[in-house]
């Protein structure tokens, strides 16, 4: 059975740091593309990152950018996003997203999400 989930989101004040973890069960992650995904409330959801399978490059959206890293642990079959100088427009739900192709909208297998919520 292939699963995503996703850990460590919370409450941390603006300026904070938190990582959050995808850890892939049923499947092995490092022949995948995966994204992390967020959506705030009222909003739709959009794509921040991503690391592919092929070369291990890495894409951020331009919000992120220099403050947010991807990264692959393929011996723990999980990817990471560290994110750093968190912001109040940063709180959404966090989510992780696999596909054998690329990152796009429409990944094949998706976590549950998690809440990361940036408030003083």
């Amino acid at each position: 059975q292939v699963q995503l989930v996703e850990s460590w989101g919370g409450l941390v004040q603006p300026g904070g740091s938190l990582r959050l973890s995808c850890a892939a069960s049923g499947f092995t992650l490092d022949r995948y593309a995966i994204g992390w995904f967020r959506q705030a409330p009222g909003k739709e959801r959009e794509g921040i990152s991503c690391i592919s399978s092929s070369d291990g490059s890495t894409y951020y959206t331009e919000s992120v950018k220099g403050r947010f890293i991807i990264s692959r642990d393929n011996a723990k079959n999980t990817v990471f996003l560290q994110m750093n100088s968190l912001k109040p427009e940063d709180t959404a739900v966090y989510y992780c997203a696999a596909d054998a192709a690329s990152c796009h909208r429409r990944m094949a297998y998706w976590g549950q999400g998690t809440q990361v919520t940036v408030s003083s």
